[in-house]
């Protein structure tokens, strides 16, 4: 049985990237992402406005938040509880996601590669016509295996997520 899982909730200021959380839970494990959802507007986005090959904030404003109340595996790589801020950097065919210790960043003006915890890479999947007018963050969730999805206009990434036995 596959879940797609996306919770919204804008912030109190109005911001033109509002803030969005998408959460999911798998027995004693929860996990939440916290992000800001910029819009294409009729800008071209990957490779103009989020340059090909550069760190990347993962949305807007301050850099996309994972917490994760139980040790999990993400991209193959575990990592224990705890909150991690997630850069990207994006290529045409492929994205290199990273967890990083350091929190409360805005955008990836200071980010230090010392302080990440994980890197690995996963294929870009092309879609033929824009379909996410918003960046937007969202789980499928298949009982102890999830996928994290990050879709902006007529791209998508799939990130795996296996929930551990504890």
């Amino acid at each position: 049985v596959s879940t797609l899982i996306a919770h919204s909730q804008e912030s109190v200021t109005s911001r033109p990237s509002p803030t969005a959380i998408v959460t999911m839970k798998f027995e004693d494990t929860y996990v939440k992402v916290t992000y800001s959802q910029p819009h294409k507007r009729g800008r071209d986005v990957f490779g103009s406005l989020v340059p090909f090959g550069e760190v990347w904030r993962t949305g807007a404003n301050e850099a996309t938040e994972l917490t994760t109340t139980e040790a999990i595996l993400i991209g193959g790589k575990r990592i224990d509880a705890g909150t991690y801020s997630i850069f990207t950097i994006p290529q045409k065919d492929k994205w290199t996601v990273i967890l990083n210790k350091e929190l409360g960043q805005w955008g990836a003006y200071n980010y230090n590669e010392e302080a990440d915890l994980v890197r690995f890479d996963v294929p870009v999947e092309d879609v033929k016509e824009v379909v996410w007018e918003p960046f937007t963050i969202a789980f499928e969730q298949k009982n102890e295996h999830a996928d994290l999805l990050m879709m902006w206009d007529s791209t998508m990434v799939s990130i795996p997520i296996e929930f551990l036995d504890h």
